[in-house]
């Protein structure tokens, strides 16, 4: 990822208060070329992406056809998150979008924008969201 890609994501996971850690796991997506068989990679890297998984753990995908959710509703999400006590992997699919076991085995879906967002755009998004919707819990007055 560009270097500004990383600087906003860092920036929004050093805001976030220790017991709201946001850690960043990267699948390597497949090569692809002219005839790549565009079925086995997506399910390779679903695999992958669920072999990060633990058992128990919750599963939310960020998926166009997901639910939007305003600030207020995300904040909701987070606090209930929170209290359920449990690891919460938020799952972006690679380029052909994410494989059909990954969104079976999701809890929630989240739709960031019905717009098709580039995954370094996706990246800082989420970070900063999740950023804003801790400020809502907190009373911060960042997210007016």
């Amino acid at each position: 990822m560009p270097g500004w890609v990383e600087e906003g994501w860092r920036e929004y996971v050093k805001r976030l208060p220790s017991e709201l850690s946001l850690e960043l796991v990267e699948i390597p997506l497949t090569t692809r070329g002219k005839n790549a068989d565009v079925a086995r990679m997506i399910r390779q890297e679903g695999e992958a992406m669920l072999a990060k998984v633990q058992p128990g753990e919750r599963v939310v995908t960020l998926e166009v056809q997901g639910r939007p959710w305003s600030t207020e509703q995300l904040a909701a999400e987070l606090d209930r998150w929170r209290l359920d006590a449990r690891t919460v992997n938020l799952m972006v699919g690679g380029p052909e979008g994410l494989a059909p076991e990954v969104c079976a085995r999701s809890e929630q879906r989240w739709s960031l924008s019905p717009l098709t967002l580039p995954h370094p755009l996706v990246r800082i998004l989420v970070g900063e969201q999740i950023y804003r919707a801790w400020t809502v819990l907190s009373g911060h007055p960042y997210h007016k």
